[in-house]
């Protein structure tokens, strides 16, 4: 099936959304009991951890970890926000820097200064643009209008504009007390929503999953293998320190059989590793290939994270031959998900 179609239905009870794009899953969003990212705490500081210059915080859904902090006593109320999934045993972590995002603005209360997405390239525009925004932006804190509003209404954005910013006077006017959830974090409808912008079918229909083939996909998911092409595979399987992508030739045998599955395996990594809700350390065991053949192999990686939603650093190649990345833990894993 050609074009761009969004799949709003639920699994297991549970509320999930899918992109598919000709036919393919592209992105994959499934809601669990845990505190999603997003979510802004007011949390109470409790013990610092010496030496690393973080501190653990106390909130209603159980410890945190701040990183990197200076100057917090323990018993001082914070506002803080969840910046992804914790791995399993350990703290939910949060940052101090709160964003109120939506579908056209995003409101930083921590940044002053009205900013447009570098993605609008069109002067013209980006003038209208600041223009609103100055319009419409009360209150103090910063505000930045994404590349969705290219294609939006004035008033709908500038609605955006006043929600968001609403809500972050509300909230950032919220700081004494103790441990409260001051704002719930967007569910996998929400967020399809808000990210998803590009024109799009929209299916809300209960058992779209199974009608635009999105269950198959995920069954396909199930298994640590991913078929490349002639007789090409890779291998992603997560293990507890880090997740190991193995990239093999199969029966090929030809001199280019090495750069060929490489190549196809790193355009392909980026989703595979979005739809698997995999993140941390990454490395990348590629098929042989010369050295001389690296520079080509982390073009064609580097061109794929770029389309990438998650925030991922690619650390580079280790005496061994393998390839690192580091990629921020922004999604559940499917494995936590799917029975």
């Amino acid at each position: 099936m050609k074009g761009r179609t969004i799949a709003l239905d639920h699994l297991n009870g549970a509320e999930a959304a899918a992109l598919m794009v000709d036919g393919q899953l592209q992105d994959l969003l499934i809601d669990s009991d845990l505190p999603r990212p997003g979510t802004i705490y007011r949390a109470i500081a409790e013990r610092p951890m010496k030496g690393q210059g973080g501190v653990f915080l106390r909130s209603p859904d159980g410890p945190c970890y701040l990183r990197q902090i200076k100057g917090v006593s323990p018993g001082q109320a914070l506002l803080v926000q969840v910046t992804g999934y914790a791995e399993p045993g350990k703290a939910i972590p949060v940052t101090p820097k709160i964003l109120f995002k939506s579908r056209y603005a995003i409101v930083t209360p921590d940044a002053p200064g009205l900013n447009v997405s570098r993605s609008i390239k069109d002067e013209a525009l980006r003038d209208r643009l600041l223009e609103l925004a100055h319009d419409s932006m009360t209150g103090e804190g910063g505000l930045i209008l994404r590349s969705s509003c290219a294609a939006a209404e004035t008033d709908a954005i500038a609605e955006d504009i006043a929600a968001m910013a609403d809500l972050a006077a509300q909230v950032m006017a919220d700081a004494s007390g103790d441990a409260e959830t001051l704002v719930e974090g967007d569910g996998p409808h929400a967020l399809a929503w808000r990210e998803w912008t590009d024109p799009a079918e929209i299916d809300t229909a209960s058992g779209s999953f199974e009608t635009h083939g999105v269950l198959d996909a995920l069954e396909a998911l199930r298994s640590d293998t991913v078929p490349l092409g002639g007789g090409a595979s890779m291998h992603v399987e997560p293990t507890r320190a880090l997740v190991a992508v193995d990239v093999n030739t199969g029966g090929d045998t030809s001199p280019a059989a090495g750069l060929k599955a490489n190549m196809a395996a790193l355009r392909d990594l980026p989703r595979q590793l979005r739809l698997r809700g995999l993140g941390g350390q990454i490395t990348i065991d590629p098929a042989p290939c010369p050295k001389k053949d690296r520079k080509q192999i982390e073009g064609v990686l580097r061109a794929a994270l770029r389309a990438d939603t998650v925030e991922t650093v690619l650390v580079g190649w280790t005496p061994m031959g393998n390839l690192e990345l580091q990629r921020k833990r922004d999604r559940i894993a499917l494995t936590q998900v799917l029975p």
